[in-house]
C-alpha cells in the first residue's frame, strides 16, 4: 500500500511509473514508431546499459525513453494550459521524482515489471495497460467515449485534469488512437486554466 508521501491524490505514483514506462517502451521504434529509440526499453537497453549502470539500468532505460516520448510528444502538439502523459503538473512532477531515489534503493523489487516490459511487442495499448493491471475496466469503458480531434495530431479528454488518477489513466490507453508511425498526442486541459 502506498504512503502519503507516494500519493498525489488518488495517484499512486509508483503506478503512474509503470504506467509511463509501459507507454514509453509500445511508442519505441522496435514497437510503435511513435519515437526515436529503438528498444532502448527492451532487451537491447538491458544489455547496453546494464554495465555502465549494474544497479539502476532499468531506470536509466525508462527516464531516457520517457523523456524521449516526451520530446517527441511536444513536437506534435503542445497546447498551453494542458497536460499530457509526460508533462503532469509541476507538484507532481517534484513528488515523482523526490521518490525516485527511494525506487533506486530497491531496484530488485521493480526487476520483474522492468523484464515484462522488455519482452513488450504488441502496439495494443489498451490490451496491454489492461494485461498489466494498469487500467480498470471502467476506465477502458471511458477510453470508448474518446474521440480524436479534428486536426489528426491530437486527442483532447472530455475530462479536464483534477489531480486524479482517472484523466491520466484516459491519457494512457489514448494513445490508442495512434497507428503505426503516427503519432496523436492525448492531452487534457487543466481544471484551473
Amino acid at each position: 500500500m502506498a504512503g502519503a508521501a507516494d500519493t498525489y491524490n488518488d495517484i499512486d505514483l509508483a503506478w503512474l511509473m509503470r504506467l509511463r514506462t509501459v507507454v514509453a517502451r509500445l511508442g519505441e521504434m522496435d514497437c510503435a514508431r511513435w519515437w526515436n529509440s529503438q528498444g532502448q526499453l527492451g532487451r537491447q537497453g538491458v544489455n547496453v546499459l546494464r554495465r555502465g549502470f549494474p544497479r539502476t539500468h532499468y531506470f536509466a532505460q525508462a527516464k531516457s525513453v520517457q523523456m524521449i516520448a516526451a520530446a517527441r510528444c511536444a513536437e506534435i502538439f503542445d497546447p498551453p494550459g494542458s497536460i499530457n502523459l509526460w508533462r503532469l503538473p509541476d507538484d507532481l512532477e517534484d513528488r515523482l521524482d523526490s521518490i525516485w531515489e527511494g525506487w533506486l534503493d530497491a531496484a530488485g523489487d521493480w526487476q520483474p515489471f522492468f523484464e515484462r516490459v522488455a519482452s513488450l511487442k504488441a502496439a495494443d495499448v489498451a490490451a496491454t495497460l489492461k494485461e498489466f493491471e494498469l487500467v480498470t475496466d471502467a476506465e477502458v469503458e471511458a477510453f470508448a467515449k474518446v474521440k480524436k480531434s479534428s486536426d489528426g495530431r491530437s486527442i483532447q479528454m472530455p475530462e479536464k485534469f483534477d489531480g486524479r488518477r482517472r484523466v491520466v489513466a484516459l491519457l494512457a490507453l489514448s494513445f490508442s488512437g495512434s497507428l503505426p508511425g503516427n503519432l496523436v498526442v492525448p492531452y487534457a486541459r487543466m481544471a484551473d486554466a
